[in-house]
């Protein structure tokens, strides 16, 4: 399968700013992806707008309004995501309660047409979460089993979020997947949570860790020598803004309530490229990795999040999906990527 291009349903405006799905699978198509990460607040969005709001039975409406929408617009949908906050709790009543609503998400993906739901790395205060790794691993095990008993199976996308409170890492997302050890359930490997947690930190004066470019260097050594490419479900290429003073109290997008990354995750993340935006982070090094190191082809995602995603500007989702396919053509060239023809015809001429 050659590389092919998607977008996170949510990287082209909040609908919370007023962002509609229709128009940004349109501009999505525009600019030549070929999929969506359909993330959850899309689709309870529209359940909301019908009679009744957002219950099961009108998420399971608006799944297939989003199918029809995306068929349209020509667009797959790669996945559903985030099934977060689950793996590990220790509050074992809100762990079944977590496996009676993936029982409802598994008939979303169905309706949607798609096979995989994507599980972030849990970010949950330490105090909520088991130290013992075996029980999130139990956890995770038994999603996958519950999704290969679907008709289709299910897959599972694991993801080590830089500010996750037990997975932090992709190493430790990978040695979670080898124990989960099912055929449904692999990696997802992203260059800005890659980056984010060993080159980063967005809390120093410098924006960087200590010896970032050498951690750098031995995480991807790592990567290419112990990763069975065939575990990795898809990737994600984006990039972030390096800050001008520390993200620490009194900066305008400190939050004690959130770890800093993820602050600077929420506000900050840019496309590939985009060095004219304060992009500093090692994508291309690490893009190498996953492209040439490991030979990786099939679905590259574009997961943003920015601060102008919650604008109101009605230009937003127009906007963000053209950055996205100037990126993709940036991406496909400096790392020679295969790709389909047909969509770089178009990616061009819409550019």
């Amino acid at each position: 399968m050659p590389c092919r291009l998607a977008i996170t349903s949510m990287s082209l405006g909040r609908c919370g700013a007023g962002h509609s799905l229709p128009n940004k699978l349109a501009m999505a198509r525009l600019y030549g992806y070929e999929a969506i990460e359909l993330f959850h607040e899309d689709l309870l969005d529209i359940a909301q707008q019908l009679p009744g709001g957002g219950t099961a039975e009108n998420q399971l409406e608006a799944a297939r309004i989003v199918r029809q929408l995306c068929r349209e617009s020509e667009l797959e949908i790669l996945c559903l995501q985030p099934f977060a906050h689950y793996e590990g709790l220790l509050d074992r009543q809100a762990h079944f309660s977590r496996l009676d609503q993936l029982s409802l998400w598994f008939q979303l993906a169905r309706v949607l047409g798609t096979d995989l739901i994507q599980i972030p790395s849990s970010f949950l205060p330490s105090s909520e979460l088991s130290e013992d790794r075996s029980v999130a691993v139990a956890d995770l095990r038994k999603v996958a089993d519950m999704g290969l008993r679907q008709l289709p199976p299910i897959r599972f996308v694991y993801e080590a979020l830089c500010w996750g409170t037990r997975c932090d890492l992709w190493e430790q997302s990978w040695d979670i997947v080898q124990a989960v050890d099912r055929p449904n359930f692999g990696l997802c490997l992203d260059t800005f949570n890659i980056a984010g947690r060993i080159y980063a930190d967005p809390a120093s004066p410098t924006g960087r860790t200590p010896d970032c470019d050498q951690a750098v260097r031995e995480s991807m050594n790592r990567l290419v020598t112990t990763v069975d490419v065939r575990k990795v479900f898809y990737v994600q290429v984006v990039d972030a803004e390096r800050l001008s003073q520390p993200l620490v109290q009194g900066h305008e997008f400190y939050n004690a309530e959130q770890p800093v990354r993820m602050s600077w995750s929420r506000n900050c993340r840019l496309f590939y490229g985009e060095e004219d935006r304060g992009a500093y982070l090692p994508v291309a090094e690490i893009s190498r990795a996953i492209f040439h190191g490991l030979g990786y082809e099939g679905w590259v995602s574009m997961e943003l999040f920015n601060r102008r995603m919650s604008d109101r500007d009605q230009i937003v989702p127009y906007e963000l999906a053209r950055r996205g396919a100037v990126a993709w053509a940036k991406l496909t060239k400096d790392m020679k990527l295969r790709t389909d023809d047909p969509v770089q015809e178009r990616v061009s001429a819409s550019l």
